[in-house]
């Protein structure tokens, strides 16, 4: 039995994997959008808890072939803590092919490329990060942290590293003061980045962040369906990737579910777009069926 410390997050994708809670919280825990770790204290968990912790998974998943660690940004940890922690993984799944993380930018530009290096040989191979938003304002507003340049950086550190990142974008973060200058500067870093999935989802604030997140605007004007699509479109038209990237738009917060792969089916997609404008409220998803 693992007594887990709640609340406890994981991407949609890791749904069947083993989850390690290798720290508590986030280290940066200042987004002003997300409420996720605002209950919990950034903490290290002590490694030979973990061990036992490991155990008792591995026992009870012996053929589990992928790990997710936890919490908000396990790639905070140094790299002996965390070498130490993924060789034991690779020792007690015998069948692992791949653990995953959060991560955030400062997590990737503390580390070399040399320690991310040795991180992926011990099959860290895949980093969920939030790129949220390219535009400088808009970062500073809701407090991430870094800037546009810093985002590239970090991204690219991984890529040159063999990583596979998956990232995400808020559709309507801008709101409708902010919308144009969001989605040209968040196309304009995506196309200076290697990434291997990219994703998109609109904008939801649970109501302990909401009054936090406005602070950072004059006059936040929230966008409805049709202007988060609008954005969605003019960002794919903008859309140049150095490389293939797959992409989604089916979390639960989106109006409209697209998928496909960039830049093959950009024009299928826009064309999808268009489509679902024009046929207004009844090709969206019910915002009934809808969470963030």
């Amino acid at each position: 039995m693992i007594d887990y410390v709640f609340p406890l997050y994981r991407p949609p994708a890791e749904a069947n994997s083993v989850i390690i809670q290798a720290t508590y919280g986030c280290s940066h825990n200042g987004c002003t959008f997300c409420s996720m770790y605002k209950s919990k204290k950034y903490e290290t968990r002590d490694i030979q808890e973990l061990y036992r912790e490991i155990d008792i998974l591995a026992a009870t998943h012996p053929d589990a072939t992928k790990i997710f660690l936890a919490d908000g940004d396990a790639l905070s940890l140094n790299n002996e803590y965390l070498i130490q922690l993924l060789s034991y993984l690779n020792k007690a799944f015998v069948r692992l092919r791949r653990v995953s993380v959060y991560a955030t930018a400062q997590n990737l530009l503390q580390k070399s490329e040399e320690e991310l290096l040795q991180l992926q040989r011990h099959k860290l191979k895949l980093l969920y990060f939030g790129i949220e938003t390219g535009n400088e304002n808009l970062l500073k507003k809701i407090n991430k942290g870094v800037n546009a340049d810093q985002i590239i950086k970090a991204l690219n550190k991984a890529s040159n590293t063999d990583i596979k990142t998956s990232v995400t974008v808020i559709l309507g973060l801008g709101g409708d003061e902010y919308t144009k200058e969001h989605i040209q500067d968040t196309a304009k870093l995506i196309n200076q980045t290697r990434l291997t999935y990219l994703s998109t989802l609109q904008l939801g604030l649970d109501n302990d962040v909401k009054e936090r997140f406005y602070k950072g605007f004059e006059n936040f004007t929230m966008l409805n369906d049709a202007q988060v699509l609008q954005e969605q479109e003019r960002l794919l038209s903008l859309l140049n990737p150095l490389n293939k990237i797959i992409f989604r738009s089916n979390h639960a917060s989106n109006a409209l579910h697209l998928s496909g792969t960039l830049p093959k089916d950009k024009n299928r997609l826009l064309q999808e777009l268009k489509t679902a404008l024009k046929m207004g409220e009844s090709a969206f998803v019910p915002p009934s069926l809808r969470g963030f």
